[in-house]
C-alpha cells in the first residue's frame, strides 16, 4: 500500500441464497454479540482452510440451519467484494433450491422467507445487499 499502513486481510466467506418452492428467498438475522448484529443476511460463512466455497455452503447451511444440500444443488449468482474496517471481504454467492429439511433457528435471531424484491426491506451488511438486484432479475 503507497500509505504506508499494513495491507488488510482477504476473508473469503460463501453465501447461499436458498430458494424455496414460492420463489421466496431465506435471509437470517445475524444475533445479537455479533458483528452487524441484528441486520438480516444470506446464510453462509467462512470459507475453512482446504474447503471450497460450495463445501463451505453445504457445511454452514447443515451447522446453521439444519438443512441438507450438496454441492450439485448449488448453483454460482454473483459475488460481492466490499472493504470493511481491517479486512476485505469476498463472497461468491450460490443460489440453491434443492435441499431437504426445514430451515430452523440454530445461530440466528430469526429467519424468514422473503420475495426477492421485498429484500431491501430488511436491513442488510454493506456486502449483502449488492447481491439484491441479481436475485431480483434471476427469480
Amino acid at each position: 500500500m503507497s500509505d504506508g499502513s499494513e495491507p488488510k486481510k482477504l476473508l473469503l466467506v460463501a453465501a447461499c441464497a436458498l430458494v424455496d418452492a414460492d420463489g421466496r428467498v431465506l435471509i437470517a438475522q445475524r444475533p445479537e454479540g455479533k458483528q452487524l448484529a441484528g441486520l438480516w443476511e444470506f446464510p453462509g460463512g467462512k470459507v475453512e482452510p482446504g474447503e471450497t466455497p460450495e463445501e463451505t455452503v453445504v457445511r454452514e447451511l447443515a451447522e446453521e440451519l439444519g438443512v441438507e444440500t450438496r454441492t450439485a444443488c448449488l448453483a454460482p449468482l454473483t459475488f460481492a467484494s466490499h472493504s470493511y474496517d481491517g479486512f476485505n471481504l469476498l463472497m461468491p454467492l450460490f443460489v440453491c433450491r434443492r435441499f431437504w429439511g426445514f430451515p430452523q433457528q440454530r445461530e440466528h435471531q430469526a429467519l424468514k422467507w422473503v420475495r426477492p424484491n421485498r429484500l431491501r426491506d430488511y436491513p442488510m451488511p454493506p456486502a449483502d445487499a449488492p447481491l439484491i438486484p441479481f436475485l431480483i432479475d434471476l427469480l
